[in-house]
């Protein structure tokens, strides 16, 4: 079987291209990482080792690699044979890929009738949805008719920690032991594909909310409040206890709404939280603050990982997310230089006043309760910077 996977970075290797191997794939990477393509080629294996006191090390075998920048009509080829299609490039890539999925899959009509499922394993929600919305652009009416026959795009949700890490070997990557891959079954066509360590779902969103408003949420605030206090990695900025405290509190608002807004069993989520902070204070994954804060514009999104928990939060729950409000203030509060999306914040916060900042990137009312409360805590945070 064959697996065209976007994205030879940490994560495609050590998460999505690690399961593939397991599940009896050969995996094609598709990068423009020239080095990485060259390096996949020449060797056909790279290692993964698990982040834990084991540092268990696993062989991954049957690989190989195409630049998409300079190989393009390989990439069509590969897509036309392939077995399955994931990526692991980043959200905000997916739109340059569509091109070279919409060519390989026209190719692939001409060639079989096969049916083929595409699934993007990005942080973000709707993400394969994101690129078949990119694809089905450049189609033809008719074509898309064809398509929504021949080929699925199941919405996924992926959770492996993957720390920044430079290597000797520098096919070698180093993985958290945990790692959750969750995939709607309602949008795959054929058969289901033969992965160990994919579990299909009837309804994504539960899994999608879950994960980026328990990890995700817990990781930013872990990284602001981390910054904000002077301290360097996420697992010492967890084991801090007023951060941890904070980080937990605001995990136990956030698991309010999506317990009461999904069903969730309480007992089982708040066993989801503690997991979660321990994979944090894991030191043998040393993750700097300012990679995990990185983007805070972003972050700070109204349907993102820090306002949107407040939001329902105060919707489902109908109390102050007193803890989530103080994330989004730290997040705020993040100044470090070689972020320019933290410069930009800051920036817009000294000329314009920290109110207009808050409306601009938050897109909160001004009148509202979280609006108010963050001013609160962002002025708390100040004075006690101050003393």
């Amino acid at each position: 079987m064959l697996a065209v996977h976007f994205g030879a970075g940490n994560i495609g290797r050590g998460f999505i291209g690690n399961l593939l191997y397991h599940s009896g794939y050969e995996t094609c990477f598709v990068d423009v990482n020239q080095e990485m393509v060259n390096l996949l080629n020449e060797r056909k294996e790279y290692r993964v080792v698990l982040a834990d006191p084991s540092q268990e090390e696993v062989l991954i075998k049957n690989v190989r690699a195409i630049n998409s920048g300079t190989n393009p009509e390989q990439v069509v080829e590969a897509i036309a044979q392939a077995d399955l299609i994931t990526t692991a490039i980043g959200p905000n890539i997916l739109p340059f890929i569509a091109n070279l999925i919409a060519d390989g899959l026209r190719k692939r009509i001409e060639q079989t009738d096969k049916p083929v499922n595409i699934i993007a394993c990005e942080n973000m929600i709707g993400g394969t949805s994101l690129l078949k919305e990119k694809v089905y652009e450049k189609l033809t009416s008719a074509e898309k008719v064809v398509f929504d026959q021949r080929f699925g795009f199941p919405d996924a949700a992926v959770d492996r920690i993957v720390p920044n890490q430079v290597n000797e070997d520098k096919l070698m990557v180093k993985v958290e032991p945990f790692y959750e891959w969750v995939v709607e079954e309602t949008k795959l066509v054929g058969d289901k594909p033969a992965i160990k360590g994919i579990t299909f779902v009837q309804e994504l969103v539960p899994y999608i909310e879950r994960k980026l408003f328990t990890v995700n949420t817990g990781h930013a605030l872990t990284a602001y409040l981390g910054y904000y206090f002077g301290i360097e990695t996420i697992n010492s900025a967890i084991d801090n206890q007023q951060i941890r405290d904070m980080v937990e509190g605001a995990l136990k608002e956030s698991g309010g709404f999506l317990v009461k807004k999904y069903g969730f069993e309480e007992g089982a989520h708040n066993k989801y939280i503690q997991k979660i902070l321990q994979r944090f204070s894991n030191s043998y994954i040393v993750d700097e603050v300012t990679r995990v804060g990185r983007s805070p514009i972003r972050k700070l999104g109204p349907n993102d990982r820090l306002v949107s928990p407040a939001k329902q939060y105060l919707e489902v729950v109908g109390d102050e997310p007193g803890y989530l409000m103080k994330g989004i203030a730290a997040a705020l509060l993040y100044d470090f230089q070689g972020d320019p999306e933290a410069v930009q914040v800051q920036t817009t916060i000294k000329n314009q006043g920290l109110e207009a900042a808050i409306k601009e990137y938050t897109h909160l009312d001004p009148t509202s309760i979280l609006f108010r409360g963050i001013i609160e805590q962002y002025n708390k945070f100040k004075r006690e910077t101050i003393q």
